[in-house]
């Protein structure tokens, strides 16, 4: 059955009719489309527009078929358009004809746009949940974990960090993924019901009142706005995307971290595979996974920006792409912070393979370089003694520390004994990150 049909004569064609039914995805919509319609019917009796009884028939209906749905009794499936065809049909055999009361005042463009704004709030929420777990989790074992470690830029080592002070550079990347998302839902927390098609009704409904019902924070201000913004679909899979290239960054880390040449981590077997062919592979497949992901929800993202830039208003049936999208990138973004706070909990971290990184890495060369500067030395030239020092280190197989002082005196008389305390790796670090902590 279809929701309309009088103005025309022939038939649809099955190949259209195929082509342009959505239920295989919007029946995700099923929980958001029954609340959404039990709020616009109390709306309709509080106004007079149904009666009392009318009122708790539809809502009785209604109620019976979402309880039928989540047991499995009703399956959402059949020869429906979309899931609102799929309840008014289900609704109207169930009830009679009280139940084509349903659509009084109320479009299906503004009961979609409700339906959506309503399922990705909820979704958003979850996953700002999952952002919190996650949150904790890196904090945890940042805590736990205060080891010595080479900091890296160009992926070589650089200066001498702590994995505590490495971790966190991921807390506070996830903290403002965090905040993105909590003021992307706070803009889009507008209530569409009312709009109807494009221009509201004759009928003298009250949005205010399902607002309140649904949760809102307000109705929308333009109906013609409300049932063709995309903006808050297109700004939360935004927040996706940065959120899915912060864990891939950090899917990146523990994938390098974890091979042999670095070997700094141990990922556990949960979240590890092998191979077929060679048996002594272990392979970081819940990273590489992670990072992978992360090009599906970029698509997501330019899918939707391309279905949108030149749609005039208002409705459009390209608006139907929107949804595929956002289920997709949403559940994409919630099972890789599972499945990521899940490897960080079972990591365990190598301390002395870390530590012995930061010997090989001369990570003390700028800090040497500082304390001829505070000798009077120009910088650049104390850059230029360094650098020497290092070469000579490197054709030697030795650290600047574990070079005694008459070799160091080659390179410039300035250095005593005091540049093993200066260029000592804890006491770098006291005079530098731990000052930030």
């Amino acid at each position: 059955m279809k929701l309309w049909g009088g103005r025309f004569k022939n038939a649809e064609s099955k190949l259209m009719e195929d082509f342009n039914s959505s239920l295989s995805f919007d029946k995700t919509l099923y929980y958001e489309d029954i609340i959404g319609s039990i709020a616009h019917v109390k709306m309709l009796s509080k106004c007079n527009i149904l009666t009392e009884k009318e009122k708790e028939t539809i809502i009785n209906g209604l109620n019976e078929i979402l309880s039928e749905i989540e047991s499995g009794k009703l399956k959402l499936e059949g020869d429906y358009e979309d899931i609102h065809s799929f309840m008014e049909v289900n609704l109207i055999k169930k009830v009679g004809e009280v139940g084509k009361k349903l659509h009084t005042a109320r479009s299906r463009n503004d009961q979609v746009a409700v339906d959506m704004r309503l399922y990705s709030k909820s979704k958003s929420k979850e996953i700002v949940e999952n952002i919190d777990i996650l949150l904790k989790t890196i904090k945890k074992i940042a805590d736990e974990n205060h080891v010595i470690m080479p900091g890296y830029t160009h992926l070589q080592r650089a200066q001498v960090v702590t994995f505590t002070h490495h971790m966190m550079a991921y807390h506070s990347m996830f903290k403002r993924d965090k905040q993105r998302l909590l003021n992307a839902i706070e803009i889009m927390d507008e209530n569409p019901l009312g709009c109807c098609a494009l221009a509201g009704t004759t009928y003298n409904t009250d949005r205010h009142f399902t607002t309140k019902e649904l949760g809102f924070k307000k109705p929308v201000d333009n109906f013609m706005d409300g049932v063709s913004d995309r903006d808050y679909l297109l700004e939360l899979i935004s927040d996706f995307s940065i959120i899915m290239m912060h864990l891939s960054r950090m899917s990146e880390e523990f994938i390098i971290w974890n091979s042999k040449e670095f070997d700094f981590i141990y990922i556990s077997d949960e979240f590890s595979t092998g191979s077929s062919i060679m048996p002594q592979k272990k392979n970081p497949d819940a990273a590489e996974l992670i990072r992978g992901k992360t090009g599906r929800v970029y698509g997501n993202l330019m899918g939707l920006l391309t279905t949108m830039k030149g749609l005039v208003l208002t409705y459009n049936k390209d608006m139907q792409e929107d949804k595929e999208p956002f289920f997709d990138a949403s559940d994409t973004v919630l099972k890789c912070l599972k499945v990521m706070n899940g490897m960080v909990c079972t990591l365990k971290i190598k301390k002395e393979k870390m530590y012995k990184a930061v010997k090989k890495g001369f990570l003390n060369a700028t800090e040497g370089a500082d304390y001829l500067v505070n000798k009077g030395m120009p910088f650049r030239d104390a850059h230029g003694v360094i650098g020497e020092i290092v070469l000579y280190c490197e054709e030697n197989d030795k650290a600047i520390e574990d070079l005694q002082i008459d070799e160091l005196k080659k390179f410039s008389d300035l250095f005593e004994i005091d540049i093993y305390d200066f260029i000592d790796y804890e006491n770098t670090l006291n005079r530098g990150i731990k000052k930030e902590m």
